[in-house]
């Protein structure tokens, strides 16, 4: 595997319109010592840590899918991404002077949730040159008024995302690493609405884990129960 060659590009490419989330969680991640916003076969990678090529997306990975196929051809490419565990938002006050509001959201996130991203590629994760890692973080999500924009939330839309603390880490190498995921307790075999009652989380994020969990061959489809399609685990993953 040929190494990457780093070459710094003018004027920082990459860091224009970097959120706040993505900018701590690099600074983060790289430490002092990995280069960061290194052009890598005409591409811009966040971190280099030796052979390794790390990319932070904190969401939209199919944007990511042909710069991750061309990279793994050649190189050992990492893609990070955070889930939050515990978020508080952050209401900016509508007259200046005014104290902003900070409220913890009763929503909690798990590792599972990286299926609402990876179903753009989960067939990548068989690839012996990528791995992913999921964080687990704090983070404090700032939302201002706009009323011309946020009706969805009476008004108020997002700033931007802050990090707090990276509380836990889970790195995925292959597809048997996914299978653990999987609850023990699970029914064989098994439905998205069993997996949906074992996780303990919405029927439309267990319908999106079985999808990647087949691409990656850690499952198969062998019939169905009434209209719902039965699952098995493939002991060889």
């Amino acid at each position: 595997m040929p190494d990457p060659q780093p070459q710094p590009p003018p004027n920082h490419i990459g860091t224009l319109n970097e959120n706040l989330l993505h900018a701590a969680l690099k600074t983060w991640y790289a430490g002092p010592e990995a280069a960061t916003e290194v052009r890598v076969d005409g591409y811009v990678i966040d971190i280099v840590q030796g052979n390794l090529l790390v990319e932070i997306q904190t969401r939209g990975f199919s944007q990511m899918k042909r710069k991750l196929a061309a990279l793994t051809a050649e190189h050992a490419v990492r893609l990070v991404h955070p889930v939050a565990r515990e978020k508080w938002i952050v209401k900016l006050p509508l007259v200046d002077g005014d104290p902003s509001s900070r409220r913890k959201s009763p929503k909690r996130g798990a590792v599972v949730d990286v299926f609402r991203e990876l179903v753009s590629f989960p067939h990548l994760l068989a690839h012996p040159n990528f791995s992913l890692e999921v964080l687990l973080i704090q983070e404090e999500e700032v939302r201002r008024f706009d009323g011309r924009r946020g009706w969805r939330r009476k008004g108020w839309v997002t700033e931007g995302r802050r990090l707090l603390d990276v509380v836990e880490r889970r790195l995925f190498e292959g597809p048997g690493d996914m299978a653990a995921l999987l609850p023990d307790e699970l029914a064989d075999p098994f439905t998205t609405g069993d997996l949906s009652k074992a996780l303990r989380c919405p029927r439309r994020l267990a319908q999106q884990m079985a999808y990647c969990l087949r691409a990656m061959g850690v499952i198969t489809q062998v019939g169905k129960r009434g209209s719902a399609y039965l699952y098995t685990q493939n002991t060889d993953k």
